[in-house]
């Protein structure tokens, strides 16, 4: 109800902004110049956060950002099955049919993965989200995947993509080859006190509104609510427009984010 009271476009905390209109924080920047290292050296990358910590958005922002001609980017967005259910994921992607047993999927994908780079020319990178689920067993394959001994060079780029726990439990003995061939890890951060402010405003000119809205009580009222992650920020300053707007008042304060955190609980 408040886009018309504030006479924006659309719901500017929306997370389905697209990916060239997300704010770049100092983390995101540096995570993305690892990222695209990590392409450099077709290795495995770990990137971890905490929930609502924007690491799916930073992966978005980065194959959007990718030349198809030359990157080939397969994304499995979770996978809580079998091996056998992964490569069923991944040979989907790559429009490979899908295989009866998993030695003879294991071959069809990395004879495609081969395929890509050197007859293609395309850069494959394979994307795990949510990855923190992964059983023992698919993490395993997933790095027999990417081994190509016989090779000066690797052929595939491995990105796993999951919560903080998982940086923990890939240190555990039973992954010890797996984590000793990591050669990028990133623990993206939440914003900072400094870039929540920006972030608002950010956000509210992607619809259409260029005037201050968040007065200093209303974003340090955020900042403390939120732990200045992403998705929370989000969702909090779209429950305090609400307010604001039902208040019919033209400037969010702490009282009416106070109004905003009862309603959604945080």
């Amino acid at each position: 109800m408040y886009l018309k009271h504030f006479a924006m476009t659309h719901f500017p905390f929306d997370h389905t902004l697209p990916s060239n209109d997300v704010f770049a924080t100092n983390a995101q920047t540096e995570a993305q110049i690892r990222l695209n290292h990590l392409l450099e050296l077709r290795g495995i990358g770990l990137l971890t956060g905490e929930p609502g910590s924007g690491k799916t958005t930073l992966c978005r922002r980065l194959t959007d950002g990718l030349h198809p001609g030359l990157y080939r980017v397969i994304y499995v967005p979770l996978s809580t099955g079998n091996v056998m259910d992964m490569y069923k994921s991944v040979a989907w992607d790559l429009g490979l049919p899908t295989e009866r047993s998993r030695a003879s999927a294991f071959r069809a994908i990395r004879a495609e993965v081969s395929r890509l780079l050197l007859e293609g020319k395309q850069q494959p990178m394979l994307i795990i989200d949510e990855a923190h689920h992964l059983r023992n067993d698919v993490l395993e394959d997933l790095r027999l995947l990417t081994n190509y001994e016989m090779d000066s060079q690797n052929r595939l780029c491995l990105l796993f993509v999951g919560l903080t726990e998982l940086r923990r439990r890939l240190q555990m003995s039973v992954h010890e080859s797996l984590d000793q061939r990591i050669v990028m890890r990133y623990q993206l951060g939440a914003l900072t006190r400094e870039e929540i402010a920006d972030y608002l405003t950010h956000r509210l000119r992607t619809a259409g509104y260029e005037l201050p809205l968040f007065d200093d009580s209303a974003i340090e009222a955020i900042y403390q609510a939120t732990q200045a992650l992403p998705r929370k920020v989000n969702r909090l300053a779209h429950y305090a427009l609400t307010a604001t707007a039902i208040a019919q008042e033209r400037i969010v304060n702490a009282d009416l984010v106070q109004s905003a955190l009862q309603e959604i609980g945080l």
